[in-house]
């Protein structure tokens, strides 16, 4: 049985960054990350690109979503939300 380490090092001494298990979470198009957040479109992409926001994954060549445990994470306390 092999064992597998994964390196958590990090630069300058700041925190290791948290690594989600994602087999289990599920993708959320926009329509429904509106719904969840309250957020209009453009403020979904305005604060993504601030870093305020959950980032997108691409889930198809014009097709992206947003795992549902990051969106979870913003609604939580969105004024304070960073992407790690």
């Amino acid at each position: 049985m092999h064992e597998h380490s994964i390196d958590r090092s990090t630069n300058a001494g700041s925190a290791p960054a948290a690594i989600k298990d994602r087999r289990k979470d599920s993708l959320f198009r926009v329509k429904a990350v509106q719904v969840r957040t309250g957020l209009s479109v453009a403020t979904i992409y305005r604060r993504e690109s601030q870093g305020s926001f959950p980032k997108r994954t691409a889930i198809g060549r014009r097709c992206v979503g947003w795992y549902e445990s990051d969106i979870e994470d913003f609604v939580a306390d969105p004024f304070n939300y960073r992407r790690p």
